[in-house]
């Protein structure tokens, strides 16, 4: 049997979400021997920049697609002009026309996540950390255009009929979400991770996709006959 894939698709707070604490490992736990998670983050990337990386992550012969894909990109595209990431700055109605594309494969779930909020007092915390005085005075993100593009992500999700995480809405459910759930203002803590983590998981089970009902790919240890092990492979 060969073990279905899960590719995790985004900018840095996918590249970083396997390590310790990482929802992207917390992930691959939930689903151990049921699916492999493929980790396709990429920091400081944008939607635009996402396009060209597309046929290689999703070859079009030779591979199966995924069975599920997360889309995680935005806190680069929503970069405010002027600032210092202006370079990463995509407009946002050509941020839900890249995400469209991204949906390259009808065969396999897509699950969008929009951007996560942004804690402005925190990107300013943790530049000064950085540049102490030479730290930017305005800030290169706020939560408020955050919000625009989140609002298109979901947009465009119930456009085409496919799964969206508003996690910028759900964290900031929580009251002191600013420290709670991001590091830098911007990326996120384990608490944070333990939050998109929550939310991925009850999306795929929404749709069948349940780790305890899956199949292993090769018999549990307590199916084997110690005595007559090749009965379990046959």
């Amino acid at each position: 049997m060969v073990r279905p894939r899960m590719v995790l698709f985004g900018d840095s707070i996918t590249e970083q979400s396997f390590r310790p604490g990482g929802w992207g490992a917390a992930l691959a736990d939930t689903y151990s021997r049921k699916a492999d998670v493929v980790v396709r983050g990429y920091g400081g990337y944008n939607t635009r920049w996402a396009l060209f990386l597309l046929h290689q992550i999703f070859p079009l012969v030779g591979i199966a697609p995924p069975l599920a894909t997360t889309v995680f990109f935005g806190a680069n595209d929503a970069a405010l002009l002027g600032r210092t990431g202006e370079r990463q700055h995509v407009p946002i109605a050509e941020y839900k026309e890249n995400l469209k594309k991204i949906d390259c494969s009808k065969s396999m779930l897509i699950v969008l996540i929009t951007p996560p909020p942004i804690d402005e007092d925190g990107r300013e915390r943790f530049a000064r950390s950085l540049y102490g005085e030479e730290a930017r005075k305005l800030p290169e993100r706020t939560n408020e255009m955050a919000g625009v593009y989140a609002s298109q992500c979901i947009e465009l999700a119930r456009e085409m009929n496919i799964h969206c995480i508003d996690i910028w809405s759900k964290m900031q459910e929580t009251a002191g979400w600013q420290k709670l759930y991001l590091s830098d203002g911007l990326h996120l803590t384990p608490e944070g991770n333990a939050v998109v983590h929550k939310e991925v998981v009850q999306t795929l089970r929404s749709v069948g996709l349940k780790a305890e009902e899956m199949p292993y790919d090769f018999p549990h240890h307590s199916r084997i006959d110690g005595s007559c092990p090749e009965k379990a492979f046959q």
